[in-house]
């Protein structure tokens, strides 16, 4: 992982599609909900305006993560009642990011890096108990141009209070 910087971030809409999940079933179950946001996008003719994200709404890593499966779009998306998607905005603000190359395996131990790193600086997350503000990875590699793991590039962007 890269040394984490401080960024000022704007506003950005998404859609999504939420889920509880285990830290052990986090694997098998959150990467196949990201071709079924692309399918809705496509679908409504929208495209998108960044790369794919997992959004840690709530970690708690002795029960359940509540994760969003995201892509960013160019403007707010309404959605239907009974759509498989859910829209949002990730809000503005100031953020701590870091690129992580590798496996994404590696991940938790490059959040555990970044975490640390900005206890020892001082600052203070956009985190109430275990709910988050936005904490985001967003995945910059795609992986039919780049099949091997460990030259993938994830970003880690964890909003500050």
């Amino acid at each position: 992982m890269d040394e984490p910087v401080v960024v000022e971030r704007v506003d950005q809409p998404y859609v999504a599609i939420s889920a509880d999940v285990t830290i052990a079933a986090l694997p098998a179950t959150l990467p196949p909900l990201l071709p079924r946001v692309f399918g809705w996008l496509g679908a409504n003719g929208i495209a998108p305006a960044g790369p794919p994200f997992f959004r840690y709404v709530v970690v708690d890593m002795a029960s359940e993560l509540t994760v969003e499966v995201g892509v960013p779009v160019a403007d707010v998306v309404s959605v239907a009642d009974g759509e498989p998607v859910m829209a949002g905005v990730l809000p503005g603000g100031k953020y701590v990011t870091a690129m992580y190359v590798g496996d994404p395996s590696g991940l938790a131990g490059a959040t555990g890096q970044l975490l640390a790193w900005a206890e020892r600086a001082g600052l203070e997350w956009d985190a109430t108990n275990d709910s988050w503000g936005c904490r985001l990875e967003e995945y910059l590699t795609d992986p039919a141009v780049q099949p091997d793991m460990t030259q993938w590039e994830t970003r880690l962007a964890f909003r500050l209070a």
